[in-house]
C-alpha cells in the first residue's frame, strides 16, 4: 500500500492556481479561500452567505501571525468555511480593492493597517472590519473565533442590523468616490487647518495619527503596517459607526474610535 507524501496529503485550496507568492502562501490552508472573483461573488449571493474578507501582502508580519494562529488552525478555519465565504487578496496585486475597503476600515475604525480583516454582504458592501484579531480574546480584542461565531448569529438573526451599518458605509463609499477636486485655489488657511488636524491626531507617545491602543495592544499591531489617510475632507467618516452590530453581537467595535 503506497503511503502519501506530506506534500500530497496537505489540504489544497483555490489559491494554488494563482500567481501572486502571497496567495500562494495560504494555499495550503484549511481554509476554503477563494481569490477575489466572481464565482466567490456568485456562492455568496447564491447561499446567502456574508464574504470574508483577508488582505495582506508577503512582507507583513502580522499576515504571518494571524495566518498561523487561525488560517492554519483546523477549528477555526472550519467556522469560516461554514459561515462565510472565505476570500484572500494581495493588496500588491490588487491595489485597487485594498484602496477601497481600507477606506471602509478607517471609516469604522479610525485606523487601519494589515491584515485587513473585513465582513462584506454577498454584494461585496462591508458591515464590520478591523485589522489583526488574535485567535483567542486578549489585549482587549475579542477573539477571532468569537468573533467569527457572533457575527454569523447577528446575519442570520439581526439582518436588519446587517443592512443598516452596509447601506451607510455603502453611502460613504460611493460619497467618497464622487469627491471632485475644487478648481479654487488652495489658500494657506486650508493648509494651517490640515496641519493642525493632524498635529492634534498624532499619537507623541506611539507614532502615528489616529490614536493608539494601550500597553501590549499598541505593540502587537506592528507600526510598520499601520496606517492612516490625513485626508481633512474625510473626516465624518470615522462618524459612520458600527454600534448596531456592536449591540445584536456583543463584541464591541475593534480599536472604535466612536
Amino acid at each position: 500500500m503506497t503511503t502519501p507524501s506530506t506534500h500530497q496529503a496537505r489540504h489544497t485550496n483555490r489559491l494554488a492556481d494563482e500567481t501572486s507568492p502571497y496567495l500562494l502562501q495560504h494555499a495550503h490552508n484549511p481554509v476554503d479561500w477563494y481569490p477575489w472573483s466572481e464565482e466567490a461573488l456568485t456562492r455568496a449571493r447564491t447561499e446567502n452567505k456574508p464574504i470574508l474578507l483577508s488582505i495582506g501582502y508577503s512582507a507583513c508580519h502580522w499576515c504571518h501571525v494571524m495566518a498561523h494562529e487561525s488560517f492554519e488552525d483546523p477549528e477555526t478555519a472550519a467556522l469560516m468555511n461554514q459561515f462565510y465565504v472565505p476570500v484572500k487578496v494581495d493588496r500588491e496585486e490588487r491595489p485597487d480593492l485594498d484602496a477601497i475597503y481600507m477606506e471602509a476600515v478607517q471609516a469604522m475604525t479610525g485606523q487601519g493597517g494589515w491584515p485587513m480583516t473585513v465582513f462584506l454582504t454577498p454584494d461585496g458592501v462591508p458591515f464590520y472590519g478591523g485589522t489583526y484579531f488574535p485567535r483567542e480574546p486578549r489585549y482587549g480584542m475579542p477573539g477571532f473565533k468569537q468573533l467569527l461565531l457572533s457575527l454569523a448569529k447577528a446575519y442570520q438573526n439581526r439582518p436588519q442590523d446587517i443592512e443598516h451599518n452596509a447601506g451607510q458605509m455603502g453611502t460613504m463609499l460611493r460619497q467618497a468616490t464622487l469627491l471632485q477636486a475644487t478648481a479654487e485655489p488652495l489658500e494657506t488657511s486650508i493648509l494651517d487647518r490640515a496641519y493642525q488636524s493632524l498635529e492634534n491626531r498624532y499619537d507623541t507617545r506611539y507614532g502615528g495619527f489616529g490614536g493608539a491602543m494601550n500597553g501590549e495592544a499598541t505593540r502587537s499591531r506592528g507600526p510598520a503596517e499601520t496606517t492612516c489617510e490625513p485626508v481633512v475632507c474625510k473626516r465624518w467618516a470615522t462618524a459612520i459607526s458600527t454600534a448596531a452590530i456592536a449591540c445584536s453581537t456583543g463584541v464591541a467595535p475593534y480599536a472604535s474610535k466612536l
